[in-house]
């Protein structure tokens, strides 16, 4: 039984104040009635008002939610089971922006033994409450029309559409078709097969579409053996073949080494704001399909959060219920959720996180699989001509950005104690590094370790050259460091004239991100996937103005140590290090080797001056 208690002329303070303690499910709504989440809870008194508590730690993406939320309905129900059920329905039916969704808007297939006095199977996209069994759904057609190909083989039910019952066998409404005569059909329009007969082949048919071909196939040889005893040769040798499709069809699924119990193995992956759940269906030992979800808006949300909801929605349609099922990772409800399937089956139903073993291994094995089918689904949206990368949006909402920070350019200083500084400036386009667009600085007007003149220095010797060459802005500048450097490359850009331009200061030591204007660094979740992509960008420069100075001490070093020789100037020096690879290599170099490429005076003066120095 389901209770709705919340008034909407009743004001939101009021509502909190007087939230029921049961089992239920709670909306977050926005001005106009739109649903913005759908959760549920054990205590609704409890859960709800953790939302509105100062000291709450929601993430950013629930945190968005309330700032849009004006109103909250509450409805009571009398179990934990009832709230899981009405969440999964809710979340179905509105598709709250801020909870975890199936991407799927499509129906997938089912296979479907209507309820007649002879019943059908074909496959079907909508279910009816109308006493027909279901089976699916399929998320791989090439796996429903396998499953009913194999069925048209190994039984003999009808194809046609015609309503069959007992009137219209009497009236002789239809005749038998091409079936009947080529073996495919037993002719039940003409009451050629008894009712109770046709209907324990359907049953079989139902035993198979639930991968039970084990115990259906040791069903059918006693069934044979006793119609061979009882000398009824002909009903033995249909069954003989019977049994010959089945074996030929159980080949073609994939045997693991566990035993013969009924399980379902459900993992996922995620990446961003997408993931893929996979669900793997063991049946007496065998593998007998697979099925995949892509769901969205997972960004920031714990592995319960995520897996509950593909257990959710998937076990809301889902006609067959396993004895056993093995997750990746612990729920947050189990208890709820195991109590749920268990009424579903009709028995007991336990659910499994295992840590080792064969269980565990097929885990992994199913987690893979959702890591390739993601990796799919990657690939189709890159090749849209309007694929945004997820970081991105997830970036401009991080730090509530006017433009999408489609091209990033970042910068970096690199000095030790003053010598040699030079800076890097990488540049990304769509969350990929564009190497070609890199660019190397050495510092000029600094003498000293001064990050804050040098990146004043670099911020204007790139945009000034970029307003001469009227080239284009980046959507968006990073600086590697605090309030500091920020600051610098803020005075040089207004002092150059460029308004409105998105830049940020990026610090290493807590990840914090500061913004002009702000006293207080803003804080982005270390989950988000654009403080991934900051730090990318970041690390990305770091590494090559390291690169860039290590080159440049190392070709300083090198060249003065030649330098020093008489009669060694710049050129040979270079010749020499090209002819040898490294000053090593000239020092143990032997004169006639030397006198290959400097001549035999210069040559000796170089052995004289390595002489001198062992």
């Amino acid at each position: 039984m389901n209770i709705r208690i919340t008034r909407e002329d009743v004001a939101l303070p009021e509502k909190l104040e007087n939230l029921p303690a049961a089992p239920g499910v709670y909306q977050h709504k926005d001005a106009t009635g739109k649903v913005l989440y759908v959760g549920k809870a054990k205590n609704l008194r409890n859960r709800v008002r953790q939302y509105f508590q100062k000291s709450r730690s929601l993430g950013p993406r629930i945190e968005q939610m309330l700032l849009k939320a004006t109103d909250l309905e509450v409805i009571v129900t009398d179990s934990e089971v009832e709230a899981l059920i009405l969440e999964a329905n809710l979340i179905k039916k509105f598709r709250p922006r801020y909870n975890v969704s199936l991407k799927d808007d499509k129906s997938y297939p089912y296979i479907v033994i209507t309820g007649e006095p002879y019943p059908r199977v074909f496959i079907t996209r909508q279910v009816r409450r109308d006493g027909s069994r279901y089976f699916g759904p399929y998320t791989d057609v090439k796996n429903v029309r396998s499953a009913l190909k194999a069925i048209r083989d190994i039984f003999m039910i009808r194809s046609c559409n015609f309503l069959i019952d007992g009137e219209s066998i009497r009236k002789k409404k239809f005749k038998v078709c091409l079936d009947y005569h080529i073996k495919k059909c037993e002719g039940p329009c003409e009451g050629l097969v008894p009712q109770e007969k046709y209907n324990a082949m359907i049953d079989q048919v139902a035993s198979l579409l639930r991968g039970k071909t084990g115990s259906l196939i040791r069903s059918l040889r006693s069934d044979m053996e006793r119609h061979s005893a009882d000398r009824r040769y002909e009903e033995a040798a249909v069954i003989r073949d019977r049994i010959k499709g089945l074996e030929a069809y159980s080949e073609k699924q994939k045997a693991v080494d566990l035993d013969a119990t009924d399980r379902d193995i459900i993992a996922f992956s995620a990446e961003g704001d997408d993931a893929c759940g996979v669900i793997f269906k063991l049946r007496d030992g065998k593998m007998v399909g697979r099925q995949h979800y892509y769901l969205g808006n997972v960004e920031g949300r714990p592995e319960a959060e995520i897996l509950e909801t593909l257990l959710q929605q998937h076990y809301l349609e889902a006609n067959d219920i396993p004895r056993e099922v093995i997750i990746q990772t612990a729920l947050d409800d189990t208890e709820a959720i195991t109590r749920w399937l268990g009424e579903r089956r009709g028995e007991g139903v336990s659910i499994v996180v295992p840590d080792s073993g064969e269980e565990a291994k097929l885990v992994r094995l199913t987690k893979s699989n959702a890591r390739f089918l993601l990796d799919e689904l990657k690939i189709q949206k890159m090749k849209r001509a309007d694929y945004i990368p997820h970081p991105l949006v997830a970036l401009q909402k991080d730090l509530r950005l006017e433009r999408l920070p489609r091209k990033i350019e970042c910068f970096d200083n690199s000095n030790i104690q003053g010598s040699d500084p030079v800076a890097s400036m990488v540049v990304f386009v769509d969350g990929k590094p564009r190497k070609s667009e890199y660019r190397k600085f050495k510092i000029q007007s600094v003498g000293g370790p001064d990050d804050f003149a040098s990146m004043r220095e670099i911020i204007e010797r790139r945009y000034t050259r970029v307003l001469e060459e009227q080239g284009e802005l980046p959507d968006l500048i990073v600086v590697d460091g605090g309030k500091g450097q920020l600051s610098s490359a803020v005075e040089v850009l207004q002092k150059l004239g460029i308004g409105g331009q998105q830049v940020i200061g990026l610090a290493k030591r807590l990840e914090e991100v500061f913004l002009p204007g702000r006293s207080e660094p803003e804080l982005i979740a270390k989950t988000s996937s654009g403080l991934r992509l900051l730090q990318q960008v970041r690390d990305e420069a770091h590494r090559f103005a390291i690169t860039f100075h290590r080159a440049l001490r190392a070709k300083r070093t090198l060249q003065t140590e030649l330098d020093l020789i008489e009669g060694v100037g710049k050129k040979r020096a270079k010749e020499l290090l090209e002819a040898f690879g490294s000053v090593q290599g000239v020092k143990f170099a032997t004169t006639e080797q030397l006198g290959e490429v400097v001549g035999e005076k210069t040559a000796s003066k170089i052995r004289e001056y390595f002489s001198s120095g062992e």
